[in-house]
């Protein structure tokens, strides 16, 4: 594999990034990380005789900024030039799913900490991990994690994250937040600490003007997204009351129905999928069945219907992260969803990758289905 810089750069010469002076200093801090863990002792080697323990892990980096900086995409450039055999990269909403599985197919085993056990299996995984979007909301992942953090760093695991908040502003104003300070102490002495706060974002300067996003929600674009439907599973309209239905398995054995489900497309309702109770897991499901999704019916969305505005978010993060291709329609278009109000800044994020998911650039992607 080749250097990250050489390759950031290269793209910049193609015309595909555009030079930028914070992403500059991040691929220097990504391609010196890139050298230490290439030439990292091997084990067993004799400076692990000498020493008689592990080398210290390289320090990680966290990566911060405003939507469409380009901290997922430098990130993943950096995961994927890297040349060790043991990384992981995964969305921190999945991540977060894989480590409760583990704590509690632990708790079967003992009555112990599952902490450490868990931290040791995953550093026997990966030197590396590398997940993006960290975003603590609760307090059961605030306590997991600032445990979680500090046992994979002494178990040799080096941290490359991205998140839209600095280290300061994790969990804020949450519930027990004094017990999660020790983790941003840790954050700020083990990871370097980089800023892509600019005021460009380039998700929005790839728009094309695509018409994957139909406005209002009336019959008129009811059908355009029905034509979009026959389009991609090239299904003959004069069969459309044969499409048929199909079920996802779920966690706990639960079955989640889908109206319509032809060729890797699905079609829900904005009420089915984020009116109910569901969580990261359900989503990721879908991400990982279909590799285009039609979603019909989406309200204005305030702090009035908050409930189901943060599962839209988690919804569109699951399918974001899987490049699965969306197409939707919607009482108003992404900037003037959720308008004001309580949790307008979360949604933020979800504004800047609607409007990515409908460029040609986003379109061209491969679905990825692992």
């Amino acid at each position: 594999m080749t250097s990250v810089a050489i390759r950031y750069r290269q793209l910049i010469a193609e015309g595909e990034l555009n030079e930028d002076r914070d992403q500059a200093l991040a691929i220097d801090n990504l391609e010196k990380l890139q050298f230490q863990l290439e030439n990292a002792a091997p084990k067993g080697s004799i400076i692990w005789q000498v020493f008689n323990k592990k080398p210290e892990a390289p320090k990680g980096v966290y990566m911060w900024g405003g939507v469409g900086r380009g901290k997922s995409m430098l990130m993943d450039l950096f995961y994927d030039n890297v040349a060790i055999n043991r990384k992981r990269r995964a969305h921190f909403h999945e991540f977060m799913q894989d480590v409760h599985q583990r704590i509690r197919e632990e708790r079967k085993k003992s009555e112990g900490d599952p902490i450490v056990p868990v931290a040791k299996d995953m550093a026997a995984e990966a030197r590396l991990l590398a997940f993006d979007e960290m975003v603590i909301n609760n307090s059961a992942d605030a306590m997991i994690m600032s445990r979680l953090f500090t046992a994979l760093i002494e178990a040799g695991v080096t941290i490359v994250t991205t998140s839209n908040r600095p280290p300061e502003d994790l969990y804020k104003d949450g519930l027990n937040r004094e017990h999660f300070l020790p983790f941003i102490a840790a954050l700020r002495e083990r990871l370097h600490i980089l800023s892509l706060n600019g005021p460009t974002d380039y998700r929005r300067d790839r728009l094309s003007g695509s018409t994957s996003w139909h406005s209002p929600a009336d019959e008129k674009s009811t059908e355009a997204l029905r034509a979009i439907f026959f389009r991609l599973t090239d299904y003959s309209t004069e069969d459309a009351d044969n499409v048929k239905s199909a079920e996802i398995a779920l966690a706990g054995g639960r079955v989640l129905h889908v109206p319509k489900a032809l060729k890797g497309v699905a079609v829900f309702s904005f009420k089915r999928l984020c009116g109910e109770a569901r969580g990261a897991a359900d989503y990721l499901a879908i991400a990982r069945r279909f590799h285009s999704v039609i979603m019909v019916g989406i309200p204005k969305l305030g702090p009035e219907n908050r409930n189901e505005a943060a599962r839209f978010v988690t919804f569109i993060d699951a399918m974001y992260e899987h490049k699965v291709k969306f197409f939707a329609n919607a009482d108003a278009m992404p900037a003037q969803l959720y308008e004001s109000g309580d949790g307008r800044f979360e949604f933020e994020r979800t504004i800047s990758r609607l409007l990515e998911m409908q460029s040609e650039n986003y379109m061209a992607l491969g679905h990825c289905a692992g």
